[in-house]
């Protein structure tokens, strides 16, 4: 029977010990302290090798965005949140050259010539420099010319204003008044 006790004061040592050993991991440093043991953070690190760098993982796929942002759905209404002010085309953002890049409010008539029986008009641009020859059925940035008479030519402006009846209005361009010769 004496076999039997020291072989349960053995094991009986070894739980003790084990449970000394563990006591810094769950009573934290002031259990440990209290015990009398040194706490792991104070302890002399172990010695590690130097492990080889892990291979570089292969990055996670992108996730869609969530579905949280706001997308307006019409639904044959108009969009509250785009301005009405700047809604169509502003015709002064000339791309084209030439007569095509101009607005007829701001051509001048120089001068009308007649050409095999039909009328061409000289007008000059905006910035005073250039000056075009213009055909019956040329088009400007906001209209074309309709008709050409020996004295005025006549432009049909298209009208781009949404609270008007009408789309297009006719514009008259004539020759400075010449005086009489007494």
């Amino acid at each position: 029977m004496t076999r039997h006790l020291a072989i349960r004061l053995a094991v009986a040592l070894v739980g003790i010990s084990v449970a000394l050993t563990a006591a810094p991991s769950w009573a934290g440093p002031q259990g440990s302290a209290a015990a009398g043991v040194k706490p792991a953070a104070q302890a002399a690190p172990p010695a590690m090798a130097p492990q080889p760098p892990a291979p570089a993982a292969k990055p996670a796929p992108a996730t869609p965005p969530a579905q949280d942002s706001y997308g307006y759905r019409a639904e044959g209404r108009r969009d509250p949140f785009v301005s009405l002010l700047n809604r169509g085309v502003d015709p002064r953002q000339r791309k084209a050259e030439g007569v095509a890049g101009l607005l007829a409010g701001d051509v001048v008539l120089r001068g009308i010539l007649q050409n095999r029986g039909t009328y061409l008009a000289i007008v000059q641009g905006p910035d005073g420099k250039r000056q075009y020859i213009v055909h019956p059925n040329d088009r400007f940035a906001d209209g074309m010319v309709k008709a050409i008479t020996a004295d005025s030519m006549l432009i049909l402006l298209e009208v781009n204003d949404p609270l008007s009846l009408t789309k297009q209005r006719e514009i008259r361009k004539t020759l400075r008044a010449v005086e009489e010769v007494k």
